[in-house]
């Protein structure tokens, strides 16, 4: 069992899957990190379709769920490890097709760069899967620079939200 902080930190935490049924396997997801020790979720986003980017296989399924957690950032890492595993994610090799693929994109304003974590996510702010959904639950963490880069990068928003 991980030991909990005391005061709870707001986490943004990516969701994305391409094998199986991505769409509902990102819902479930949803609701699971609401479930973890000392963790609400407070906000998701909705769901999107994107191409793969520097990976392979089928579209994906992406989403954003805003945390409050009392989680250290390292067990918050254990915690989506053991979700990825549950949902049969394997790493065969970098950017395999996935299961489900859950990063921890932001942890209040820590900046962490260890073996295990970097934080803030070193590619977040490139990648219009991750800066949309984003910026339906922390439109205020997504400046106009960041969608400059993203700018011609395929994204959909699907007439859905989370569960």
């Amino acid at each position: 069992m991980p030991d909990l902080k005391p005061d709870p930190v707001t986490a943004y935490v990516a969701l994305g899957a391409n094998l199986g049924d991505a769409r509902q396997t990102v819902k479930d997801s949803l609701l699971a990190l609401g479930r973890l020790p000392g963790t609400e979720c407070t906000g998701q986003s909705r769901l999107y379709r994107t191409a793969p980017h520097e990976a392979q296989g089928p579209d994906f399924i992406n989403a954003v769920a805003r945390l409050s957690t009392r989680l250290s950032a390292p067990d918050l890492l254990d915690a989506l490890q053991a979700l990825e595993k549950d949902a049969g994610r394997l790493r065969p090799y970098p950017n395999a097709p996935r299961t489900l693929d859950l990063d921890v994109l932001l942890y209040g304003d820590a900046r962490i760069d260890s073996p295990r974590l970097t934080v803030p996510h070193p590619r977040l702010w490139g990648r219009a899967f991750v800066l949309y959904p984003l910026a339906d639950v922390a439109p205020d963490r997504v400046k106009p620079e960041h969608w400059a880069v993203v700018e011609g990068q395929a994204i959909e928003a699907l007439n859905e939200v989370s569960p």
